[in-house]
């Protein structure tokens, strides 16, 4: 059999879901001189990483939240020639995790280039295995979820996403007590769907309202429909279910990743900011009702425009309406302090020091309600 990345994957797609850690273990002892493998998943809520192979064993330190959060191998080589090489588990852009390697030699270039590959694999193969065993799951939780938060991360599509001319991820808070709000994403050639969702309610009920939502966007976008489609749709799939005693506010937005141009349909609460070299700036558009709020509601979109380096920003009025103990809304002033603070940092990084603004500006007062932040990066024009 050969060797490398190619047979990993092969190994990985053999293995039963919930021994993906075991087999890459042995698969490393048998073709470097390894004393150990860890594999480290994020949790929920993004705020640490935690062991696999080894569950009661210490969660990554700073080594291990740098190779995370800089999305780069870091070689940690010791003064008795062996070495701790950190690589990141990451797919698409999804960031789940790190790979840790103590090996018994020096790590050279080439031994961290092939563990980057096999750690591909291994990402893919992770991501996968989600559908068909707990064993992950269990990892990222540090507490239980409430069901409608069971609900909502089942529908999230994941927590970021990349490609050549985009960066993309998005956060929601409380982790594991989220009920209404939501996002979603795909894309598809030369465009990129991105919505934002505040279901209205609280608890589970909030978040059938949302699933109802989502899939019906869903459903139409996958039918080849247009974002004014499908805010029709769901618009009438959530009236025909509630008779306008619940609805959605919706922001859906469709980006041309070759110029940027964006089509918009404002249908809510979510708000929209773009970013550029330090100065923000509200998207100014006409807002429309929320999904479901009365039968046979048409759409029509509006149009606005990102410039190559734009960071665009929406958030659900979790974010930019929350007034813990009567203060002045985080939007207002605090949430473009917490903006400023993440232009050097990529979206995964930017949405968690936001989210850790918010939590700090309750100031351990309970949210009145959850909260989601979408961030995407638009990276340049094609040649």
């Amino acid at each position: 059999m050969s060797d490398g990345p190619a047979s990993v994957g092969a190994l990985l797609r053999a293995a039963p879901p919930d021994r993906l850690p075991e087999v890459t273990a042995q698969h490393l002892r048998d073709r470097y001189p390894v004393a150990r493998t860890e594999i480290l998943l994020g949790d929920l809520a993004m705020t640490g990483l935690w062991p696999v192979l080894d569950p009661e064993g210490p969660a990554g330190g700073p080594l291990e939240q740098r190779c995370f959060g800089s999305q780069q191998p870091v070689v940690d080589g010791r003064p008795d020639g062996t070495a701790r090489v950190l690589v990141p588990l990451t797919v698409w852009g999804d960031r789940l995790g790190v790979l840790r390697v103590e090996t018994a030699q020096p790590a050279g270039p080439d031994l961290t280039a092939e563990l980057s590959g096999l750690a591909g694999e291994l990402a893919m193969a992770l991501r996968t295995a989600d559908r068909d065993t707990d064993r992950y799951h269990l990892v990222r939780r540090r507490q239980r979820l409430t069901m409608a938060a069971e609900l909502q991360w089942d529908l999230l599509p994941g927590r970021s996403l990349s490609g050549e001319r985009f960066r993309l991820a998005g956060g929601l808070e409380p982790a594991y007590a989220v009920y209404g709000d939501h996002y979603d994403w795909a894309v598809t050639g030369d465009r990129l769907t991105l919505t934002v969702l505040n279901g209205h309610g609280d608890g589970i009920e909030a978040t059938l309202l949302t699933a109802v939502a989502v899939n019906a966007m869903r459903n139409a976008r996958r039918s080849g429909a247009g974002i004014v489609e499908q805010a029709e749709l769901a618009s009438d799939a959530v009236w025909s279910r509630y008779g306008g005693n619940a609805h959605a506010a919706t922001l859906l937005l469709e980006i041309d990743l070759t110029d940027g141009g964006v089509e918009a349909v404002d249908a809510g609460s979510p708000r929209a900011m773009i970013a550029h070299d330090g100065d923000i700036r509200p998207v100014t558009l006409e807002q429309q009702l929320p999904l479901g709020m009365f039968g046979d509601t048409r759409y029509e979109t509006q149009k606005f425009q990102l410039q190559p380096g734009d960071r665009l920003l929406v958030a659900s009025d979790g974010v930019h309406a929350a007034a813990p103990g009567g203060r002045v809304p985080y939007g207002q002033t605090a949430l473009i302090t917490a903006l400023r603070r993440t232009r050097l940092q990529p979206p995964p990084e930017a949405v968690q020091t936001v989210i850790r603004g918010l939590r700090d500006y309750h100031d351990g007062l309970d949210a009145d309600d959850d909260a989601v932040l979408v961030c995407l990066d638009w990276l340049r024009q094609p040649a």
